[in-house]
């Protein structure tokens, strides 16, 4: 699925279908989903074509180390909104400022089994773009074309042992980089929304 910024545009302005909503290994609501949290998913607007920018996280963090992920965290009391989280956590992760991204909506709230009731909030950038990672969070800054993620072929499930269950999860490799999880659950809730 090959996208440009109008077709985009007007893909997430349809209204979403409540069958979309997706969480880690269909993670039981009364014991996820806790913590809100928000991420946004940069979709840049390159001439050549869209691409979604991913971080990888540093070794040294506690949670999720070295995991290719989005921008984003937890919500402050004082947060707005999802939205305002998404994009107060970009610029403190890699400096992107809040005024340069176009929102173009949310996804649906991706429940985790650690306990985050995740919003993704899509938002659209023109480049170039001027980033600052923050050396403590983000080891890597880097770009993905929008319809590689988009084509199902690059789709994979994946299971393996955590505990007494088994816990099966979306995989989408990319020029020897692993995008999987909450992650990969996001985009896969993208490709339904975009391809509805």
């Amino acid at each position: 699925m090959d996208l440009d910024v109008a077709e985009l545009r007007r893909r997430l302005a349809r209204p979403a279908a409540a069958t979309s909503i997706y969480g880690d290994d269909r993670a039981e609501r009364e014991t996820a989903g806790i913590t809100p949290a928000a991420v946004l998913v940069p979709i840049i607007a390159h001439a050549e074509g869209l691409t979604v920018l991913f971080t990888r996280r540093t070794t040294q963090l506690k949670a999720h180390s070295g995991q290719v992920s989005f921008p984003g965290g937890r919500a402050e009391p004082d947060d707005a909104s999802p939205e305002h989280t998404a994009l107060r956590e970009a610029a403190e992760e890699i400096g992107l400022p809040p005024a340069r991204v176009e929102v173009l909506g949310r996804l649906p709230e991706y429940y985790t089994r650690t306990g985050f009731r995740v919003t993704p909030v899509i938002g659209l950038i023109q480049p170039p773009l001027e980033l600052v990672p923050d050396a403590r969070e983000v080891d890597e800054v880097f770009e993905v074309p929008l319809a590689f993620l988009l084509d199902s072929a690059n789709h994979r499930r994946e299971s393996r042992q955590l505990g007494a269950r088994m816990a099966t999860y979306y995989v989408i490799e990319h020029h020897g980089r692993t995008i999987w999880g909450a992650t990969a659950g996001m985009l896969i809730n993208l490709y339904r929304r975009l391809a509805a």
